[in-house]
Formats: structure tokens, C-alpha cells, sequence
């Protein structure tokens, strides 16, 4: 009887070694293709728990196939990740004994594509999210929780999405080329940990070609540094070009930029940025006038602890710390007339630079030299066809003009410090002494006995100093961020001191407010009001009164506003 009983448990333990020996080697296998069909090589291939953690990571083979062997039972996640393809996952994926999952990846291009999905049969498994993005073979390739971030794109649970979208409304006054009203689509993706994708478009309602868009990537290299493109057109058909007397030279202006460049390590504490900006500009209409240039820029610089040595040469004006990556503005010189022809912002720069910065605080001092060919001036005016203005680019909409002033060359110092305040607050001090362009000072409504030409002609350069206090923080409890800043430079001064410094504060005082309305529990995504006063107090403002009773006002930053809604996801 003993001998029975110790060969039905020998049986058990047999059967059940089996059974566990069994349940230990499922397999996940499949391959990853394009749109296309074609196999993807070396394409990573991650199972992920459904918390989103990673179990393991592989990569395809010469024809896109990959394989997790020996996997528990249970529901699991793929995800594809593959160069120049956003990620691709299915999700709810029962593993037995051997499991098919098949994957394929998209193009941006063929995210932008999408079309509504098609009605499903009634018989069809209902989706476990509650809002999806499918292409036109309803196919899902995007999906979000109800409360939570886009999931394609996370790596595991807590990690900040990786897919950014936002939608902006706004109107604004008092800008060139830019008043009325405005909306904008801006999309942030990292198809991978080495790769970022930034597009934006934004467009004015009240034309029917007005637009601007803009499309930059990075290849992140690891150690070796990065490379990096973006691209940025504008089309304003509401910019015209006055000729002698007044008459239209040209309708709608057309701007074009490509700027490439590559950022190079070398040895940890010596890195550099190489690059070039191709721009170029014409009017769309009644002109074959077109401008061109090529502006090439170098930055070396080397690191010792918490400072930096740097020389920087460039041929490309920066804009001021307002303007954000996301718009076109930020990579577009800016473009007037000089006697009936375009003329491209830009000139020759080089400086050498220290820098200190810690945790907490930041210091700069630079040492430049400069030549600057075309400088932009601008102008309000109630100028109208056949008035005396002419060479100028003419924005009617908000009534302002673009001429452009003498060439000039200029040195100079820049110095800035800033600190980090508690609660999230900061604060910067700058300093810059050098060369601008000045025009007399005019007392209101007096004549000024000169053609137009001959007044830009009275433009000359002057050393001048400007200082800069900016301020910006975050309010508790309320969310709202928030930043002000004053510059201040002689009034009869037309053009910035140091106009090719970077991040440099725009002149007067200037106010920005960004407060949310509505964010989701991971503090990312929500609703967002926005305000932005330029140039408050309306300072700086110089009258001329021409020949036929209109009046120019000269200012180096006009009075603007801007306002609207921001919605994030």
C-alpha cells in the first residue's frame, strides 16, 4: 500500500513539474514592418507588463522579426520603436505557448494623415480607451486615457509623455505682420530617447494664404553631440512694398529659412556648434524681387568645472527671449526695403565670452565686435497709398513700417548675473554697453523740413548703454506663471544695443502671465490662458511729421498686446 501512495505522489509531483515547466515558456514573436510592408532591421522591440514597466528589450533581425522566449503566461504590451518612426504598440496581449504579434510603424507624415475612422461592425471588441486616434484602415495608432497622458509614447508609469500636442487661440495688436487674429497647432514628439520632432503651424483666419509653420528635428549622437534641422516659412499677404511716390512695388511677402547645424563633443570638455542659416525672401506678387544670403555661425567652447570660456561668431540676429522655439519668427531674420529692394537683417559677430553657473546662480561677461548691414527700423504710421513714404514694407493691419538704416560697426561688453529665489522665483540683471543707431529727438507734431529718405539718411550710430532687470516666478496655490522685465537704453536710440546677444530681454517694460484653468492630476496637460503686454508705457516713441501732413512715430519695440487660450495634451 506504502509503495502505491509513493507512486501516485512521484505521478503528482511529475504532472505538476510538467505543468509549471509548461507554463514558463510561453513566447512572444512577430515582425516589425513599415506603412509599406517592408521589414524594419534593428528596430527595438520592448514587452511591457500592463502597469507599462518593461519586461525585456530586443531588436529585430536582418528581416524584421524578433522573438521573447520562454515568458509567464499572462497579458503583456508591445511596443516598436524605429528610426524616424513614431512607436507602435499593441496592447492586451494574451501569451500562451507561441504568440504572433505583428507591428508596424509610421511616419509623422502618415500620422498627419489620418482621417476618421470607419464605422465598426457591431460584433467588433470594444477599445479599453476612451479616446482613439485611428488611421483611415482604422488602424488605432495614438491613444490616450480619460485620465491619463498619451500612453504610446511612455516609457513606464510616472514618466512624462513623450507625444506633446498644443492648440493655441489668440489675438494680438501692435505686432509686424502678426495683429489680428491667430491660431496655431504645435506638436512635440520624441520617437525615441535619441530623437525629437517639433512642428508647428499657425495661421491667420481673416486670409486666405496667411500663414506661418514651422518644422525642426534632433538626432541626439550620445557622447559625440547631436545634429539638428529646422526649417520655417511665413507668408504674410497683407505686407506690401511702397515704391517712389508711394506706388506698390510689390503684394505679399514670402519668407524662407533652413537652418542646419551639429553639435560636437569633444572630450567632455570641449564642445562646439557649427552651423548655417539659408534664407531667403520675395514678394509673391507684381516683384520678381527677391533676396537671398547664406548665414553661417560657430560656437567653441570649454568647460572647467562650473565655468566656460567661449568664442562665438555668428551672421544671424537672434530674437528676444519672448519668442519661443515653436514659432517661425524665431528662425526667420527679419526683412525690410532699402530703396525699392528687399534687405535681409543680419551682419558679422564675434565675441569671447566667460561664464560661471551653479545650481543656484549664473554669471556672464562677453568682449564683442560687430558689423550690422541692413539694421531694421520700424515706424507706426497712418501712411495710406500715394502719401510720402517711400521704400518701406507697409503692414496695413496694424500700421506699421519697415525701412532699413545705415550699415555700421560697433564694440562693446555684455555682462548679465541671475539667481534662482525660492518659491520657484528668478531673477536677472543685465548690462551691455555699444553701438545703436539714433535719429534727433522731435518734439510732437514739429516739422521735420526732409524727404523720408533724407530722415532714415539722419540715422547715425552712438555708443549707448542699456540695463535690463527681469523678473518671473510661479504664484502657489494658484499656478500662475508669470514674468516682467524693463530695459532701458536712451530714447533717441532706434536699434538695440547688443542686438546679437542671446536670450536678451525685448526694451521697455513687458509683462507676461500664463495662468491654468483646468490641469489634469499629473500637472501636464490642461487649459491655459495667456497674456503678454509689450512695451507697456508706450516708451521710446519719436514723431516725425512728413511733407504731407502724416505723422511717422519711430520706435525701437512697439506697444503690443496679446491674448488668448492654450490647450495642452
Amino acid at each position: 500500500m506504502r509503495r502505491v501512495q509513493v507512486a501516485v505522489c512521484a505521478a503528482l509531483i511529475a504532472v505538476g513539474g510538467a505543468s509549471a515547466s509548461w507554463a514558463a515558456h510561453g513566447s512572444v514573436s512577430g515582425v516589425v514592418r513599415d506603412a509599406a510592408g517592408v521589414p524594419q532591421i534593428g528596430a527595438e522591440v520592448e514587452l511591457l507588463r500592463p502597469d507599462l514597466t518593461v519586461v525585456a528589450s530586443v531588436y529585430t533581425d536582418a528581416r524584421g522579426r524578433y522573438t521573447f522566449p520562454s515568458i509567464f503566461p499572462g497579458r503583456y504590451a508591445v511596443k516598436a520603436i524605429g528610426t524616424m518612426f513614431l512607436p507602435s504598440m499593441r496592447e492586451n496581449v494574451r501569451v500562451r505557448t507561441n504568440t504572433i504579434v505583428n507591428l508596424t510603424l509610421n511616419t509623422l507624415y502618415e500620422v498627419m494623415q489620418w482621417l476618421p475612422a470607419q464605422p465598426r461592425a457591431a460584433s467588433a471588441q470594444s477599445d479599453d480607451w476612451a479616446w482613439t486616434l485611428r488611421s483611415a484602415a482604422n488602424r488605432p495608432l495614438l491613444r490616450w486615457l480619460e485620465d491619463g497622458p498619451l500612453v504610446v509614447v511612455r516609457e513606464g508609469p510616472g514618466t512624462a509623455p513623450k507625444l506633446k500636442a498644443r492648440l493655441l487661440a489668440t489675438g494680438q495688436a501692435g505686432t509686424f505682420g502678426e495683429s489680428g487674429e491667430r491660431y496655431s497647432a504645435a506638436l512635440e514628439a520624441t520617437p525615441a530617447n535619441s530623437r525629437e520632432l517639433l512642428a508647428r503651424v499657425d495661421f491667420d483666419p481673416n486670409t486666405d494664404a496667411g500663414m506661418e509653420s514651422m518644422l525642426g528635428f534632433r538626432q541626439d549622437l550620445g557622447y559625440a553631440g547631436s545634429v539638428q534641422s529646422v526649417a520655417a516659412v511665413a507668408l504674410h499677404p497683407e505686407v506690401t512694398g511702397t515704391g517712389p511716390g508711394g506706388a506698390q512695388a510689390g503684394a505679399g511677402l514670402d519668407e524662407v529659412a533652413f537652418r542646419s547645424w551639429e553639435s560636437i563633443n569633444l572630450g567632455g570638455a570641449l564642445e562646439a556648434d557649427v552651423g548655417a542659416n539659408q534664407v531667403f525672401a520675395r514678394f509673391a506678387q507684381n516683384s520678381p524681387n527677391m533676396v537671398t544670403a547664406a548665414l553661417p555661425f560657430a560656437t567653441v567652447g570649454w568647460h572647467s568645472g562650473n565655468a566656460t570660456v567661449h568664442y562665438r561668431l555668428t551672421t544671424f540676429m537672434p530674437g528676444t527671449a519672448d519668442v519661443d522655439e515653436t514659432q517661425s519668427e524665431a528662425w526667420l531674420p527679419r526683412v525690410s526695403s532699402q530703396n525699392g529692394i528687399l534687405a535681409i537683417e543680419h551682419g558679422l559677430h564675434q565675441e569671447i565670452g566667460w561664464e560661471r553657473r551653479t545650481d543656484a546662480t549664473g554669471m556672464t561677461v562677453v568682449v564683442y565686435a560687430e558689423n550690422i548691414d541692413n539694421p531694421a527700423l520700424e515706424a507706426m504710421s497712418d501712411f495710406v497709398p500715394g502719401g510720402g513714404v517711400p521704400s518701406a514694407l507697409l503692414d496695413p493691419v496694424s500700421g506699421l513700417l519697415r525701412m532699413a538704416g545705415p550699415d555700421f560697426s560697433t564694440t562693446g561688453v555684455l555682462a548679465s548675473v541671475e539667481r534662482n529665489l525660492p518659491h520657484g522665483n528668478h531673477v536677472r540683471l543685465s548690462y551691455a554697453n555699444g553701438g545703436a543707431l539714433v535719429m534727433p529727438l522731435s518734439s510732437e507734431g514739429a516739422a521735420v523740413p526732409a524727404s523720408t529718405v533724407q530722415m532714415i539718411a539722419m540715422a547715425h550710430p552712438r555708443r549707448a548703454q542699456m540695463y535690463a532687470l527681469s523678473l518671473s516666478g510661479v504664484i502657489d496655490g494658484t499656478g500662475t506663471r508669470w514674468q516682467a522685465s524693463y530695459r532701458w537704453q536712451p530714447e533717441d536710440t532706434v536699434t538695440p544695443v547688443a542686438p546679437f546677444a542671446q536670450d536678451a530681454m525685448a526694451p521697455y517694460l513687458n509683462l507676461s502671465i500664463r495662468q491654468p484653468i483646468h490641469a489634469r492630476r499629473d500637472g501636464y496637460s490642461g487649459f491655459e490662458a495667456l497674456f503678454n503686454l509689450g512695451n507697456l508705457l508706450a516708451e521710446g516713441y519719436q514723431p516725425y511729421m512728413l511733407s504731407d501732413g502724416s505723422i511717422l512715430m519711430f520706435a525701437q519695440s512697439q506697444r503690443s498686446i496679446q491674448a488668448g487660450l492654450a490647450f495642452t495634451f
